[in-house]
């Protein structure tokens, strides 16, 4: 891989390159959003990059175990995963896989990593016991995100270059549906009842909804920004939340309606997006040409309320089960950012004590 930095991430990793918006007003956009909330917002916390984990060239997607002790990293310029110890911060394993590995999802028993293979159009399956493939799932062209059901039995992949949707039935490890959606779908989540799927179709500026118990795209896209990238529900499963890359911007969907009901400002090119387990904070890695940053949404107020500093092209990013710390990849720093979440410290008047801010889990 080149270490020469490209204006957009090279394909598949994101949206072909387009006509983007000046520079300028890009930066401008996402300082007027940075900034707004610390002057009508209450204050809050700020979290802190406690670590930084080497893993290897150009790490991608990161996820981790249910239990919180291991974060798996797809590095697409070794072809491999490394497994980060959390108790550590120090990987204790690399693991060969396909070609240039990008998204990564866990099954909820902890038992296996699912990674899609953007370069052979193929999804590895990771024992996480032994830390070793056991299965190689042909999928469309061009893999990029995957997600798991709450009930472990389907693994969704978005296949970018082929516009669909693969099915894997995770007892077999074979693709039993294929789901056209928009053109070039890269990221994915799914409900937390399981019932559907939405994907962040990048070069149409929509976001599909699959209804998983039929396996069919339903109802009209639903426009979002420009170049949508990555896709978070709320644990409540009343919202999900969309990073538009060309737009420095998110969507918020209300998932009852499929209707967009806020957009809030971020820092530039925003990538991958997670939310804490308590549904109160929303994270967005943001992959500017300048310095990569992750921003921190409060939910209740839809505004961004901190911003923290990272390495060099941030991409995907993971929140611990417990709420106390986001993992997040820099793609040519080959390094993982660790971020302690800051719970807000009470405000007191008296006798009486309100919460500052949001708070983190």
């Amino acid at each position: 891989m080149t270490t020469a930095l490209p204006a957009t991430p090279p394909a598949p990793d994101g949206p072909r390159p387009r006509r983007r918006r000046a520079r300028l007003a890009t930066v401008l956009i996402a300082l007027i959003g940075l900034l707004a909330p610390a002057l009508t917002a209450a204050p809050a916390a700020a979290d802190t990059v406690t670590d930084t984990v080497p893993v290897g060239g150009a790490p991608r997607g990161v996820a981790v175990t249910p239990n919180g002790a291991f974060a798996y990293v797809a590095i697409i310029g070794n072809n491999t995963v490394s497994v980060i110890d959390t108790a550590t911060n120090t990987v204790t394993a690399t693991i060969p896989v396909g070609h240039g590995p990008i998204g990564v999802a866990i099954t909820p028993n902890g038992g296996f990593a699912y990674v899609t293979n953007s370069d052979d159009a193929s999804v590895s399956v990771i024992d996480t016991a032994t830390n070793t493939v056991t299965a190689t799932t042909p999928v469309g062209n061009g893999p990029i995100g995957v997600a798991i059901t709450p009930d472990g039995t389907r693994a969704y992949v978005t296949n970018a270059d082929d516009a669909s949707v693969s099915v894997i039935d995770t007892s077999t490890n074979t693709v039993t549906a294929t789901i056209p959606v928009g053109d070039r779908p890269i990221g994915v989540a799914i409900t937390p009842d399981g019932t559907r799927a939405y994907t962040a179709n990048s070069d149409d500026d929509t976001v599909s909804v699959i209804d998983t118990s039929s396996n069919t795209a339903v109802g009209a896209p639903i426009p979002v920004g420009d170049a949508p990238f990555g896709v978070a529900i709320t644990p409540d499963g009343t919202r999900a939340y969309v990073t538009n890359f060309d737009d420095a911007s998110v969507s918020v969907i209300d998932t009852a309606t499929n209707m967009v009901t806020d957009t809030i400002a971020v820092g530039d090119a925003p990538r991958d997006v997670a939310v804490t387990p308590d549904g109160t904070r929303a994270y967005t890695a943001n992959g500017p040409l300048i310095v990569g940053t992750v921003s921190v949404i409060d939910t209740a107020t839809s505004m961004a309320i901190d911003t923290v500093t990272v390495g060099f092209l941030p991409y995907g990013l993971a929140i611990t089960p417990d709420g106390s710390t986001v993992y997040v990849t820099n793609g040519f720093d080959a390094t993982v950012s660790v971020i302690t979440i800051e719970v807000a410290p009470a405000e007191c008047t008296g006798s009486l004590c309100l919460s500052a801010g949001s708070s983190g889990s």
